[in-house]
């Protein structure tokens, strides 16, 4: 008896967004690459912040690169295929990135006319869905077409939440946004949060980690992300904290963070 070969698992699309700043939504981005990458996973980066941080980071800069995530959404898709082999820069053989350009902050004029404009980005990445194990989308920390196209697009949403009584406030807005997409997407967004910036030592970030941990049982990690001065000093070199040359927490908690979404049983 024959066996038919099951085809091979869809990659997996990860948005980190949060409408608050400062919460550390690009390291998250940055550092989880990096962590999947060092699990063996084929990782693609997406910057959708007209900002560039996360590409700034990389030291992939946009006033030198040809293209951008920009092209995705403005090209012809009869024009992705050709698209994806220049627009793609890689970070020391480990990841890929698509990296950011300021011109992404137009796309609201740009697509105002374009049919179906909040599902562009879900077609275009299908068509690498072969080349990777994990997209990990770099969301702009605001309401517009482009969160909205990482939405729909994802299996998953991370919310990176600082860990201090203000940061719960900055979060109505973003659930706001994805109740509305709920209610005419067939399938309901999944997110899961993540407690950053975590000082052990104060009081009132460990009511604020109870605290979430108890408005949302089953939507968050089980890992903390704690403050850590390596992530400060990876962003001034240009790297990823895995290459400071020594065993540090905030990588360590970010691998955590990354089996965790190994074993995520994704809808």
């Amino acid at each position: 008896m024959s066996m038919q070969a099951k085809p091979p698992r869809r990659m997996k699309i990860l948005s980190i967004a949060n409408q608050k700043g400062g919460v550390g939504k690009t390291t998250t981005a940055v550092s989880l690459a990096a962590a999947l990458s060092r699990l063996g996973k084929r990782a693609l980066l997406v910057d959708l912040d007209p900002h560039a941080n996360a590409s700034v980071h990389l030291r992939v800069y946009p006033e030198m690169q040809s293209y951008s995530g920009y092209d995705l959404f403005t090209a012809d898709p009869v024009q992705w295929a050709a698209l994806w082999w220049k627009i793609r820069a890689n970070y020391d053989q480990r990841f890929d990135i698509v990296p950011a350009n300021i011109r992404l902050a137009e796309l609201e004029v740009d697509l105002s006319n374009r049919p179906g404009k909040g599902a562009i980005l879900k077609q275009a990445l299908e068509m690498v869905e072969r080349e990777y194990d994990y997209v990990l989308l770099d969301c702009p920390p605001h309401v517009g077409i482009l969160l909205v196209n990482a939405l729909v697009a994802s299996d998953l949403l991370i919310i990176p939440i600082q860990t201090d009584f203000l940061a719960l406030h900055g979060l109505k807005l973003l659930f706001d946004t994805v109740n509305l997409l709920n209610k005419v997407l067939p399938a309901s967004i999944n997110y899961k949060a993540l407690a950053t910036m975590f000082d052990r030592r104060a009081r009132a970030c460990q009511k604020v980690l109870a605290l979430m941990r108890n408005k949302m049982p089953g939507n968050i990690f089980s890992s903390v992300i704690g403050i850590d001065t390596k992530f400060r000093e990876a962003s001034a070199q240009g790297r990823v904290i895995y290459d400071l040359g020594m065993e540090t927490r905030g990588g360590r908690e970010y691998e955590a963070v990354a089996k965790e979404l190994l074993s995520y049983e994704y809808e």
